[in-house]
Formats: structure tokens, sequence, C-alpha cells
């Protein structure tokens, strides 16, 4: 249903910072929060922006309107030029590539619908945090195209059968299938229950020390394509880093001092 024009606001991505933390949140009133072109740019700017401050420790990204969002915005014209197109596209796979090399922990905190590009976008932050009620799926398949950037995170995640089915399908997936299969770290009850322990979350985050933070995201990723033997020599050599940088010496240190504070 059209907006009325008297409370009509622009799509666009807020951007705020509390602190340690960056919050980008997706607000299309009246289209569930699909996005176009400019609402794709203000997420890549966001996010490196996010990246580029040293005082960031936990970017979160979210949606108004009790919703997270619905994917691609179909409903304008689209060029079909082969330059707009891949300026277009281009600036999709910004998103996750920035999101993929940040050192910085990104939260997707998910309400109502996260379909289409949508379910994209969560599933390629660092983590999930969930309305019990929300809904997820490759929406893409109803109107008879794939989930073309979806479909290779998914293959990063979950078994492959899975990963295809609901790459393929296209049906709705509740937020507690997710959460069984590891793809969703919290689940909340409700607005007030899913800001509670969405807070929580990033709370424990940013408490953490930045540096191992980021020498454990970094490592995680690269594990993760790497045979075991070389993971573990890689390991072996992050462990020699962390003794000859002073890390394991403070470490020791706090460890006394809590001991002995009882």
């Amino acid at each position: 249903m059209p907006v009325p024009w008297a409370d009509y606001s622009p799509p666009m991505i807020r951007s705020e910072t509390d602190g340690h933390v960056t919050t980008l949140t997706l607000d299309a009133p009246g289209v569930k929060n699909a996005f176009d072109a400019a609402m794709i740019r203000g997420l890549v700017d966001g996010i490196q922006a996010a990246n580029a401050n040293p005082g960031c420790r936990c970017l979160i990204i979210t949606g108004a309107n009790h919703t997270f969002c619905t994917g691609r915005n179909l409903s304008g014209p689209q060029s079909n030029e082969i330059g707009d197109v891949l300026d277009r596209e281009g600036l999709w796979e910004q998103v996750f590539q920035a999101l993929h090399h940040s050192t910085t922990p990104s939260v997707s905190v998910v309400e109502g619908y996260a379909v289409a590009g949508g379910f994209t976008l969560a599933m390629g932050c660092d983590f999930v945090v969930a309305e019990e009620e929300a809904i997820f799926g490759a929406f893409e398949m109803r109107n008879g195209f794939p989930a073309a950037v979806n479909t290779p995170l998914l293959a990063k995640l979950v078994p492959p059968r899975l990963a295809l089915e609901w790459g393929m399908l296209g049906q709705p997936i509740p937020a507690t299938r997710l959460h069984e299969h590891g793809l969703i770290n919290r689940l909340g009850s409700g607005s007030d229950g899913l800001a509670e322990v969405a807070g929580q979350f990033v709370a424990d985050l940013v408490a953490l020390e930045p540096e191992a933070v980021a020498m454990t995201m970094e490592i995680h990723r690269a594990a993760r394509n790497l045979p075991l033997a070389d993971a573990l020599t890689m390991g072996k050599q992050q462990n020699t880093l962390i003794a000859a940088s002073g890390m394991l010496e403070r470490a020791m240190h706090r460890f006394a001092a809590r001991r002995q504070a009882g």
C-alpha cells in the first residue's frame, strides 16, 4: 500500500554511533525496507566507515519498521544497460566483501522478514540475533531468479543438501529452524526480548580485547578454507606472535591480579 505523501520519508540507511558500537538501520517505509541502489551505497559507505573507525568494536545491521529487509525493491525501474548493471551488482558485492574482510564483528539484528536480499544480508554478517517469530527465505526463486550471492554464503555455512534446499525452494524458513542449524546465535521473544538479547550479545563482544578479536576473526576465516594440518600450523605461528608481542605476558599479569583480588 502506498505511503501517504504527508508521511513519506525517503528510503535511507541511518548510521548511529554510541560508544564502541555503530548501528546501520535500513529504513524504507512502505516497502518493508526493500533496498534501492542508493541504500546499497549507504550500506557500503556505512560498513567501510565502521571498519575505518579504530574505536568501533561492533557493527550492528538492523531494520526499522519492525522488519529487517525484504531484498531488492522490484517495484521501480531497473536499467539493463551493462554499465549500470555492473555498477549496481558491484556495489552489492562490495557489501559482503567489506563484511568478510572486516576485523570488526558484525551482528545482524532481525525482526520480521529477512527474505531475498535481506536473507543474504543477514547471513553475510558474522553473527545473527533474531526475534523468535522472524521469517527468512530465498524469495528470489518465487520471482524466477536465483539467490546468486546468498547461495555461496549458505554453501559455506551449512551442509550441502540443506544449503541447496534453502537456496532453491524459496520457502519461508522460521528463525527457530535456522537457530537449530547454527545460523542464528541468539533468539529473543518479541521486540523487547530481541532488544535485550541483542544488547547483551553486543555488550559481550565490545568487552573483549579488540586485538584478540581481530586475530580470532582472521584465523577463523582462514581455517575454514585450509586443510586442518595447515590451519594448525597457522595456529602455532599465531601463538608465537602472541608470545613475542607481549600479549601472553599481559594475560598472565591480569590472571594473577584477578586471583589476588579473590
